[in-house]
Parts: C-alpha cells; structure tokens; sequence
C-alpha cells in the first residue's frame, strides 16, 4: 500500500458479486460495525507472516494498508445489502493502490499474498460474527459467500494489475523520452560532463567513465527492433539511428552486441570520454557508409578503428585517385588478371620487408611465386620499389586500391573504382 495521490483515468466498471440470498441485506447491515475491528486483525495477521508490510518508520503506509482492507470488506458488505451499488470510486481506489506499488518499484506477488491472508481472516470472522448475531445461514449459503468474497478480490487484482501496469507503462514512456532527450544533449556535443549530471540522472542512466557510438542501418523493411542491454541510449528515432553504448570496452561487451545487432548493419565508433560521443559517431557513420558500398566488411559488427587507413583515406576519394595514378601507374599498365595479385604482393611486401618466405606464408603461396613477383615488380619500377622515401604513400595507395577493387571479379578490376 502507498501514496494514494496519483490520479489514474478510469474504465466504467463495475463489481458483481454473482451470489444474492434473502438475508443478505440484513446480515450486512449488522455487521457493518465490525468492520474495522476485523480490518486491524487481517492487517495484523498479514504484517505477521509478510515482515515487508510492516515500516515502523513511515506510520502512514500502516494506515494506508488497514484503509485498503476496510474498504474492501466495507465495499463487499455493501454489494451483498445492494447488488447495484456503484462502484467507480471503488474501482478509482484499486487502481490507485497498483500505480502506487508501480510508482515504489515494486511488483504485485507479495499484494497478492497479503490479500489472500486478509481475505482469509476477513471470511472466518465475518462468519463467527455473523453466527453470533444469530444468523443462522445453511452451509450452502456460507460457501457461497465464501466464493462470492474470493471472487470479489480476484476483481480488485485485476483492477490493481491493471493500474500497476498502467503506470509501469507511463514511467517507462517518461524515462524513455527522457532517454532521447540526453542522448540529443550527448550528440549535441556537450562542453562539460556537470552538463550532463542533472539530465542523466532524471533518465535513471549512470553516468558512465566512457562511451562508444553505434551507427545503424536496417538491412531491409521487415527489420526488427534489437534487444539491448537497459543501458543502452537507443537513437532508432533519428533519421540515421544510432545507439549510445557505455564503457564499451568491458568483457565481452563488443560480441553481445553484435549478436544483439543481428539483421542490422553496424558499425561502432572508437571509445571516447562521455563529451566526445558525437565524434565517435561521426566515425562509426564514416565506417558504416564504406561497409555499405562494400569496401570494407559489414558482414558484422564493424569496427571503425580497424580501418582507420581506408576511412581516412575515402574523405577525399578525387585526391586519392589522383595519387593512385601516380604511384601506381606502372601496376595500372598490366593485364587485368595480373594486376589485383602483383598489388596485393606489393603491400604485403613492403609490410614484411621484402622477406619472400614471410610473404608466401602470408599469401599462402609458394615462396618462388613471391620471388618471381618481386622481379616483375622490380621491372615495373625500378629502383623505386626498394626506396625508403615515399614508402607510406606507396603502402596506403596500395591499401586504398586494393580496397575499391577488392570486391569486383578480376575481369572486372580494368577501371579504378573510386566513385
């Protein structure tokens, strides 16, 4: 029992006890006066066997628990004098009662417990007062006033669950557009992380020690919304969705994800303190848009900082051509079908040092293969293959070739593919 406070819309509902005897209306006239008497044992004897109810440092959830049972068997006394008695305000009260628990976080199994132990006692004493007063009533009547109470409290569990979950789903829809609202703040790239103290806390969402973007895109319409871990800043809202994922780095944290991601492409941005979430996002949209044109794989996951090169590289591809050109154009010049295998050697030679054995084991080919590519290079080159000077602009026009033709069949790989 809580707070009572919070108002709740109401359904037009009613409470039928679906039992009615002759003496009904005179046997709850007189027991009215019992009522709170039998409401302090019930509540006495649930406090007993669930510790939970009891708070001695807040008197009023005490009260507000004997109101509750008052009011039912009251309420209960009344529908057996007058079948037609309203109910709305009844109904009003039990759904404020389930948004309350909702509203302290708690479920509704141990209300549920409490009920049963309160009806328990309600139904025998009612019954031995009723005795007393010298109602003699058949044992058919007595089960049926017992089924008519259990059937009355099933309906007050209805109208608390249904309050409960009605809260539940007006919190989470306020937690959630609060969500959205700091992850907006977040890509906003915020100057200083206090900024961010008052809006994450209202969003119920820890300030993390770092964070990494998500770049998304669905894969096609029937695409479902992923399940995620609840710290997570989801961005489907935004026209290029996108989450933000804190301390990224944590065991395993990168293969959940990917397995949570499964029907989307994805790619993330580097780890970055809590401020710089919009350029990891920048990143992991740069990495996403090359996945998608296929020059990098997307096949899962993506990683923007594995292909840092290729991302740095396709923010000027005109530039990149014209550099391709000239380093490479003595490799443009041969055949098609010689010309993706004699670059691939290049590069993997310049990145062990011209050590034919390394390379073989690289490429998975014979070591006198690699030597006789090295000759034809050598031809094609000169004594420029072998210089120190110009060597990483060598290796990243490589890097960058082979990557824009990497995807095509080699008959194919005729025209540089840079647009």
């Amino acid at each position: 029992m809580t707070d009572l406070s919070q108002v709740v819309p109401l359904p037009v509902r009613r409470f039928e006890l679906g039992f009615s005897f002759e003496q009904g209306a005179r046997i709850a006239d007189d027991l009215r006066g019992y009522v709170p008497a039998i409401a302090a044992e019930a509540v006495a004897s649930i406090e007993k066997d669930l510790p939970e109810f009891v708070r001695p440092h807040d008197p009023r959830y005490g009260k507000a628990l004997v109101l509750g049972v008052e009011y039912a068997i009251g309420h209960f006394l009344e529908l057996m004098a007058d079948p037609d008695t309203p109910s709305a305000d009844v109904v009003d009260f039990w759904r404020r009662v389930g948004a309350g628990e909702a509203a302290e976080g708690r479920t509704l199994d141990t209300w549920q417990a409490s009920i049963r132990i309160g009806a328990g006692v309600a139904v025998e004493r009612l019954t031995e007062r009723g005795l007393q007063l010298g109602h003699k009533t058949s044992a058919a009547t007595v089960a049926g006033i017992t089924n008519a109470v259990f059937g009355y409290l099933n309906q007050i569990a209805a109208i608390v669950a249904e309050g409960h979950a009605d809260a539940e789903a007006r919190a989470e829809g306020t937690r959630q557009d609060r969500r959205r609202r700091l992850l907006d703040l977040l890509l906003g790239e915020p100057a200083d992380a206090k900024d961010l103290r008052e809006p994450a806390h209202e969003a119920a969402w820890p300030l993390p020690r770092t964070v990494a973007a998500v770049a998304l895109k669905e894969r096609g319409t029937d695409t479902k919304r992923p399940t995620l871990f609840p710290d997570v800043l989801v961005g489907l809202h935004l026209p290029e969705p996108c989450l933000i994922v804190p301390d990224p780095d944590g065991p395993g944290r990168d293969r959940t994800l990917a397995r949570q991601l499964r029907g989307w492409s994805a790619a993330i941005g580097p780890t970055v303190e809590i401020t710089e979430v919009a350029k990891s996002l920048r990143w992991a949209r740069q990495a996403l848009a090359l996945a998608d044109e296929g020059l990098i794989s997307g096949t899962r996951l993506v990683v923007a900082e594995a292909h840092m090169p290729i991302i740095v590289m396709m923010q000027d591809r005109e530039f990149v051509e014209r550099a391709i050109r000239r380093r490479l154009g003595p490799l443009l010049s041969v055949r098609p079908a010689q010309r993706y295998r004699l670059a691939e050697t290049l590069l993997i030679s310049l990145e062990c040092g011209f050590n034919a054995a390394e390379v073989s084991g690289r490429l998975h080919v014979h070591a006198q293969t690699v030597r006789y590519r090295i000759r034809q290079l050598e031809e094609l080159f000169g004594d420029t293959l072998h210089a120190t000077e110009g060597r990483l602009e060598l290796q990243m026009v490589l890097q960058a070739w082979l990557t824009l033709n990497s995807e095509q069949p080699i008959p194919a790989r005729d025209q540089l593919r840079i647009g």
